[in-house]
């Protein structure tokens, strides 16, 4: 399930709606958002098994005038160090400026008669501001099948804080609508901090 709008009223309804410890969770985000004022949000909830658990997580994505606020709130079942279930919340905040990278990636069915406008089957948001990145190393070779020299190593490093998936089949339309329109307004507000002044 998705959730996007652009008020901070907006913002709570859907996280209530989400009815993942929609308290706590907003608390944590309205915290984080401060007096801002909200250009786009998203709310998605997810459910994940486990072995023989069920559990939730919730990802809420704010975008304001100057910043990018990622919240995550998962549930833990009661272990040895607690005796009763209990969750975490984690929110972080991303100046517009820092964000190096907004990758929406769109998985449509029967392309060869793909219309423009038609939602895609799936949906894939990364968005990377540096925070994680991930390496991956394959050892170098060259052009000659009969050499044996080390030559080293060569790979890619790849900025990979959020990536976030919504499907039409898991969460419907109207989410992978949601998603989009977020990712554009996200797309539009790094391109806007990243402009050069007009002189």
């Amino acid at each position: 399930m998705a959730k996007s709008g652009t008020t901070t009223q907006g913002l709570r309804t859907a996280i209530e709606r989400s009815g993942y410890y929609p308290a706590l969770v907003a608390e944590a985000v309205e915290a984080a958002v401060g007096g801002e004022p909200i250009s786009s949000y998203l709310v998605h909830q997810e459910t994940t098994f486990d072995s023989n658990e069920v559990r939730r997580h919730v990802t809420v994505l704010v975008l304001t005038g100057n910043r990018f606020i990622v919240s995550h709130t998962d549930e833990q079942a009661a272990d040895a160090g607690s005796p009763s279930p209990y969750a975490t919340t984690s929110t972080e905040s991303v100046k517009l400026s820092s964000i190096s990278s907004v990758v929406l990636s769109r998985v449509v069915a029967n392309p060869e008669s793909y219309t423009p406008g038609t939602l895609p089957r799936e949906v894939v948001l990364t968005i990377g501001w540096g925070a994680v990145s991930r390496i991956d190393l394959e050892p170098a070779a060259c052009g000659d099948p009969n050499c044996d020299s080390d030559h080293g190593y060569t790979g890619n490093s790849t900025a990979d804080d959020l990536s976030l998936r919504v499907s039409e089949a898991g969460d419907g339309p109207e989410a992978v609508r949601q998603t989009l329109v977020f990712a554009q307004a996200l797309s539009e507000a790094t391109a806007a901090t990243s402009a050069p002044a007009a002189r």
